[in-house]
């Protein structure tokens, strides 16, 4: 996979991002992060701040890694203006989902008050948009993983992240990580492809 050049949207994302992370440094990125909406410190700015803020370097990294591996391929297919739009949807659709799994274990769960304390960052829900949209897109493209590091079609290595992500999130394991953001990034980057975008692409 690979051989296309860095398009204007991933180059973008990619600046902006890395930008944030070295400006933004320790407790200064907790503002940016999303908080539940019932939470005080929860701010209307943050829907969309969370997504350039990142937890630490490796968060940034494999994110970042993500987005300038799958998203030029993704870009290129379908134009500037639908990969935008994918991006920030998928990013908007993984928070609902995170919000509406909180509401539940909150409100019939018996999860404590105090998980409103606890925010969400980074830019793993709307890169796992891209990652679902690229699979859909290159379904028998072999892509290389790095952990673990085998080869695998597109079509199983979106079906291995979201089966992983299901599986921790309704373990509810302690893992620190918004699994269910994951889920809800892929299923909108998936009907964004199968749906909003046709006929703007040809899957190989």
């Amino acid at each position: 996979m690979g051989g296309l050049q860095l398009t204007d949207t991933v180059k973008h994302l990619l600046i902006i991002n890395i930008v944030v992370f070295f400006l933004v440094q320790g407790y200064l990125r907790i503002p940016l992060a999303v908080y539940y909406p019932g939470y005080a410190a929860f701010k209307p700015f943050q829907v969309v701040t969370h997504m350039f803020a990142h937890a630490n370097t490796s968060h940034l990294f494999f994110n970042m890694f993500s987005l300038f591996i799958f998203g030029p391929m993704v870009e290129h297919r379908l134009g500037t203006k639908h990969f935008f739009k994918l991006y920030f949807i998928a990013g908007f659709g993984a928070l609902a989902l995170h919000l509406a799994t909180k509401y539940i274990e909150l409100n019939f769960l018996g999860a404590p008050p105090e998980l409103m304390q606890i925010p969400m960052l980074g830019a793993s829900g709307a890169l796992m948009g891209v990652v679902a949209a690229f699979a859909t897109l290159f379904p028998n493209m072999r892509v290389q993983l790095l952990i673990p590091p085998i080869p695998m079609k597109a079509k199983h290595m979106a079906l291995l992240f979201i089966g992983l992500d299901l599986w921790l999130g309704m373990g509810r394991y302690n893992t620190g990580v918004a699994h269910f953001a994951h889920v809800g990034g892929a299923i909108i980057g998936y009907l964004y492809v199968t749906f909003f975008s046709k006929g703007n692409y040809r899957i190989n």
